[in-house]
């Protein structure tokens, strides 16, 4: 009975890694005229039956249990995000199905190695402990590697995979290096030990502490910790980018509140200041940056450093108030990056380049996906009626609460600052030739399933800025019950 409850407590986990075979061995074994949509289809229809099963796990009645001498947690919290990164996979393995045909070449590799950083991600929603933590980690991000430079044809996106293998193998060092520290001062590897342990609070203790939190920061792509995100996310092929955008930014905020609210109770005066600092720091620096991008991919890298520090806006309040609203606003961000990189995806396809010269004119003769990367782009503006407003607003409310009102006010005149980066694309999308003007009248195709994910993901973000009450409720009820 036991090992039944053990089995059961990685199913989620053991489905993914006999999908990603399922889809390895349909590779080799299939010819290669047809094969490579066929996948897709596999791999689509093995992550709804995923799905399916994590629903099915969700503690309704809010138990939280732990599995493996406490290694790994299967509560509210961690389902919440194990959903969240498969309704990311879900939708950019259906939209994508068309651009990866006739972009990459390894399709099988392809569906594979997005499972794996899947699989990752699952892995570090449960962690428990540091080196399942690591574990997880690191099967993600070494996954995210080589999808990064899977085009081995394009230059771009061998450079862009370099680059991140670079400064990522670093940030693991920091990471790990902190890790030892940690376990050496407090002499546990779990997180409810290293939580009750004095040692923390000793010199290379409180030293550990900063290296894992730099670590983490790395992944989310907060400044200082920056560097690599523009030109990967330039030069990854745009699923990829829209997975390292909210999945993978996802994954690192499941951690790192995992870690500051399992392992670091104790120590909440200093992350606290730590995260209000580095917040300020990525909101104002993101939003500033991102005005010279007339890459539409760079932009929005570097609207992602400006997202990860409104989302540390609330981290910082350090209340449930301020945990319900990163919930909220990781899920609308989710959608409002899908419907941004449907169209995103397809004008690197058929244009060559996403760009503000591609984009130009593009609702004359494109009206639909010119309106998903608007009310994408909108969303992160956080203009009413999107989801993006109510996000906002409850980060900014759970600011305000925990007696950070400088720190609001702060994400509150950048967050309006950036709504003029996001108008620039806007504008160039409604824009009419000038006299003289050649401009790309070629229609963006979109095709059959691409267009499904961007009217879904639109659904969601309008629907979720008018009533967003039942996604609250559940970011809620997943917090009281985990955290």
């Amino acid at each position: 009975m036991m090992e039944a409850m053990h089995f059961s407590a990685i199913a989620v986990e053991i489905a993914i890694a006999v999908l990603m075979l399922i889809v390895l061995l349909l590779d080799l074994l299939m010819k290669r005229g047809g094969r490579r949509i066929l996948l897709a289809y596999v791999t689509e229809i093995g992550l709804v039956a995923i799905l399916w099963l994590t629903v099915s796990m969700y503690p309704t009645d809010g138990s939280s249990q732990s599995f493996y001498q406490g290694i790994y947690s299967v509560d509210a919290y961690s389902i919440f995000f194990k959903l969240l990164f498969l309704l990311g996979m879900i939708f950019t393995v259906f939209y994508a199905a068309g651009y990866v045909e006739r972009m990459v070449k390894n399709a099988g590799e392809f569906y594979a190695l997005l499972l794996s950083a899947l699989l990752g991600m699952c892995v570090l929603a449960s962690a428990n402990d540091l080196v399942t933590l690591f574990v997880g980690l690191e099967l993600m991000t070494i996954s995210f590697y080589i999808l990064v430079a899977i085009q081995t044809d394009n230059a771009f996106s061998t450079e862009a995979g370099v680059k991140y293998l670079i400064f990522g193998s670093g940030a693991t060092g920091v990471l790990l290096y902190g890790m030892s520290l940690v376990y050496g001062m407090t002499g546990s590897l779990f997180f409810a030990e290293i939580a009750h342990s004095p040692g923390l609070f000793l010199g290379l203790g409180l030293a550990g502490m900063v290296l894992m939190l730099s670590g983490f920061f790395f992944k989310l792509s907060v400044i200082p910790f920056h560097l690599w995100a523009p030109d990967v996310y330039e030069g990854a092929p745009a699923p990829v980018t829209a997975l390292l955008a909210m999945c993978s930014k996802a994954a690192g905020i499941a951690i790192l509140l995992r870690v500051l609210f399992a392992a670091f109770p104790m120590a909440t005066t200093l992350w606290v200041q730590i995260l209000a600092i580095f917040a300020c720091i990525s909101m104002v620096g993101g939003n500033i940056m991102a005005f010279r991008q007339s890459n539409i991919k760079r932009m929005l890298a570097y609207s992602s450093i400006a997202q990860a520090g409104y989302m540390m806006c609330a981290m910082a309040a350090a209340s449930a108030t301020g945990l319900r609203s990163v919930l909220f606003y990781a899920t609308i961000y989710l959608f409002a990056n899908i419907a941004a990189f449907v169209t995103v995806a397809y004008l690197e396809d058929q244009r060559g380049e996403a760009d503000l010269y591609n984009v130009r004119g593009l609702a004359h003769h494109s009206l639909l996906p010119a309106g998903f990367l608007m009310l994408g782009l909108l969303t992160m503006a956080g203009i009413p009626p999107t989801g993006g407003f109510i996000g906002k607003f409850y980060i900014f409310t759970a600011a305000v609460d925990a007696g950070l009102l400088w720190l609001a006010a702060v994400g509150f005149v950048v967050s309006m600052m950036s709504v003029y980066y996001y108008l620039i694309v806007i504008r160039e999308m409604f824009r009419d030739p000038e006299e003289g003007e050649v401009m790309n009248e070629h229609r963006l195709r979109l095709p059959f399933a691409a267009t499904v994910t961007g009217l879904v993901a639109v659904f969601f973000v309008l629907v979720l800025g008018i009533w967003a009450q039942p996604l609250s409720f559940l970011a809620d009820f997943t917090i009281f019950q985990s955290l």
